[in-house]
């Protein structure tokens, strides 16, 4: 996979360009501000840029600004957004109407070797990645609106782990169920959001992110 790696620390660029570079990663390019990030994703077209939120020259949200000008320009290219800590506004406006290829993890993930590498490597694949935290989150601020509330605690759980992107068979085995108690929760959660159920993953969490933005602003 080529990846462009952006981020303004040059010990963590050159140790996340180390542990890309052991695991088999071809790292094209990489840079500590967000206008050099668009000129390398322009000239490289990567498959995947992995992007701090916070760069020069403002340290304010250029790297998410530069983030979403990728996902514009070139669709294509995955977007593993980096932070130092959850940012909700920015959480919800990456994710937007499409998470395909979209990733956002906290940087203390990426002590976990394995982990952050199979983030790597789901959102370079066109998967979704959502941090842990981000979800909880997410799911906290929008527990307070009326239509979580009308979801059972158990609903929540799968609500959450749906988020996440986790497949039918995977809820179950994370609250140890059956596939078809998850397929009945995960029917309440759509009916009693007033959203229409999915077949595909991706549609899925797109739908459930869509409601949680909008709940959320």
């Amino acid at each position: 996979m080529r990846i462009v790696i952006a981020e303004d620390s040059v010990l963590l660029r050159a140790g996340l360009t180390r542990i890309l570079a052991d695991a088999g990663e071809d790292v094209v390019a990489t840079v500590g501000d967000a206008d050099e990030l668009i000129r390398v994703v322009s000239m490289h077209r990567p498959d995947l840029a992995i992007v701090d939120v916070r760069m020069p020259p403002t340290h304010t949200d250029d790297g998410l600004r530069a983030a979403l000008r990728i996902r514009s320009e070139w669709p294509g290219t995955g977007i593993l957004v980096l932070s130092q800590y959850v940012e909700e506004r920015y959480a919800t406006e990456l994710l937007g109407d499409d998470i395909a290829g979209v990733g956002y993890l906290l940087k203390d993930r990426i002590a976990d070797i394995s982990e952050f590498l199979g983030a790597v490597r789901q959102v370079g694949g066109g998967g979704t990645v959502l941090d842990p935290e981000v979800v909880a989150q997410l799911l906290g601020r929008a527990r307070r609106s009326d239509p979580l509330e009308r979801l059972t605690p158990r609903e929540r759980e799968v609500l959450g782990l749906m988020a996440e992107g986790r497949t039918n068979p995977s809820i179950a085995r994370t609250l140890v169920v059956s596939d078809k108690a998850v397929e009945k929760h995960v029917g309440n959660i759509f009916s009693k959001l007033d959203l229409p159920p999915a077949a595909d993953d991706h549609r899925r969490v797109l739908a459930v992110l869509r409601w949680m933005k909008g709940r959320t602003q």
